[in-house]
């Protein structure tokens, strides 16, 4: 049996050490980001639209509140939320009783081949090493059924960053800035198709100040012209 990375060890930890906290803490922040919202609505309007009714997956969804939301657009999305954390899980699952939420790792996902018509992966990649990224961006290929989205969030920057206490708790959390051409360039090595990648500056003021810029890249899984893929029976044209 392979051993399990270290980072996966430390990541899960250190967020089973901030669990409650964390869910206070960022209880209203996604309020406060309006760019950010207008993202994750027209992610969810694609899935909607080109997931085949398929679910979508919150991939490190921590206490769930970005699944709250995307499930509470109206648009008629099975939405649930996986994360590495079981005190992010439990402490998901008391904030939101009526979502699904799920243990698993991005690096092998407890899901089935093309079984997902959407993937969102929100500041979640970030606790990635460099090495191990494209595992996880070619798991979120396998599991995405042709013509499905995948929708990822991260701080922007060439230098990781090092916590070592958060909220008050011990940690061991690596933050791994990166350049959204980089990011897009990854999706593309694994056989995504880019759609969009947007860049803004950080916010300095308001209740989160942010340390870095913030990327965002919209990708998709192709669909097969004139064939099928793995199964599915959807074409162009």
């Amino acid at each position: 049996m392979t051993a399990e990375p270290d980072f996966l060890r430390t990541t899960r930890t250190s967020y089973d050490a901030i669990a409650d906290g964390y869910a206070s803490w960022t209880r209203d922040e996604l309020a406060s980001k309006s760019l950010e919202r207008g993202l994750l609505t027209a992610f969810a309007e694609l899935v909607a639209k080109d997931g085949g009714g398929l679910p979508l997956a919150d991939v490190g969804c921590g206490t769930g509140r970005v699944t709250e939301y995307l499930g509470g657009l109206g648009l008629g999305l099975d939405v649930f939320g996986i994360d590495l954390s079981p005190q992010m899980v439990a402490t998901a699952r008391k904030e939101h009783p009526d979502l699904r939420f799920e243990e698993g790792s991005m690096l092998g996902l407890p899901l089935p081949d093309a079984s997902l018509g959407g993937l969102l992966a929100w500041y979640s990649t970030i606790h990635v090493p460099d090495k191990e990224l494209p595992c996880a961006f070619a798991e979120f290929h396998r599991v995405l059924a042709p013509g499905a989205h995948v929708q990822l969030g991260f701080q922007v920057g060439d230098e990781p960053f090092r916590l070592a206490e958060a909220l008050g708790q011990e940690v061991s959390l690596v933050f791994h800035r990166r350049q959204p051409e980089r990011m897009a360039a990854l999706l593309r090595e694994v056989g995504l198709e880019v759609r969009s990648v947007v860049w803004r500056e950080r916010e300095t003021d308001g209740p989160f100040p942010e340390r870095t810029p913030q990327g965002f890249v919209l990708a998709r899984r192709p669909i097969v012209s004139g064939g099928c893929e793995d199964g599915d029976t959807r074409t162009t044209g």
